[in-house]
């Protein structure tokens, strides 16, 4: 498989050289197409795009570290519509915890309500899903099994999903979530780490995740750039 693009000098994984099927491609203010002439897309090190588009009705999942800025990256870029003019579905587990702290008091902590926000969650992924809508979703990289059931329902529906995957480093991701009021455990924050290095190393080798049809990486600069996550 052929990686398209550069790694960044701040990726969390360990340093090496481009092989030879690894082939830079300088997308500046083009539109990527992922899944269309490589498997995997590497926007970081200064080789940012202003477009994603993917075919309608597939499905992408968004993955990176907590407080990397998924839920600001999905809430800026993805479009309302695709070009069928038909609703896409942005599904942010972030958004159903808001929802959930507005119905209750205060005082009452997240860890409490915690599962309920959970399974709300994934039952409007699977809603969402069913619909035969487009689809971006909100992922921290850890729950395989949740891309794996995506990638499942996506090929019994005719459908792709898609990775798109945040390179933020460890000391970011701390700062973005201490910025947003917002934090996991040490051991939390360790297990997704962990899940992300996995994910990255993989896809700097041409690897998108299982069951994906593609994977884009970008760093800070790159999601910084992005304009707009759409639908042909």
């Amino acid at each position: 498989m052929t990686v398209q693009g550069h790694r960044s000098d701040q990726t969390t994984t360990a340093d090496t050289p481009l092989s030879p099927g690894r082939t830079p491609a300088r997308h500046g203010g083009r539109t990527v197409r992922p899944g269309r002439g490589a498997a995997v897309h590497d926007l970081r090190a200064g080789h940012p795009a202003r477009e994603l588009r993917y075919p309608a009705g597939d499905l992408v999942v968004a993955s990176g570290l907590p407080g990397s800025g998924k839920s600001t990256l999905m809430k800026r870029t993805v479009a309302g519509l695709d070009l069928r003019g038909e609703a896409v579905c942005r599904v942010d587990s972030q958004d159903t915890r808001e929802r959930w702290q507005r119905r209750l008091p205060d005082w009452l902590p997240y860890v409490v309500y915690r599962p309920l926000v959970r399974c709300a969650h994934y039952a409007r992924l699977r809603r969402a899903v069913r619909s035969g809508a487009s689809v971006v979703v909100h992922d921290c990289g850890q729950l395989v099994w949740v891309r794996r059931w995506l990638a499942r329902r996506a090929r019994r529906q005719g459908r792709r999903l898609h990775a798109v995957l945040l390179d933020v480093s460890p000391a970011v991701a701390l700062a973005g979530q201490s910025a947003r009021g917002r934090a996991v455990s040490g051991y939390a924050f360790g297990r997704h780490r962990r899940a992300m290095a996995r994910l990255l190393e993989a896809a700097e080798v041409g690897r998108p995740p299982h069951g994906c049809s593609s994977a884009v990486l970008l760093d800070r600069a790159a999601v910084d750039a992005l304009e707009t996550i759409g639908f042909d």
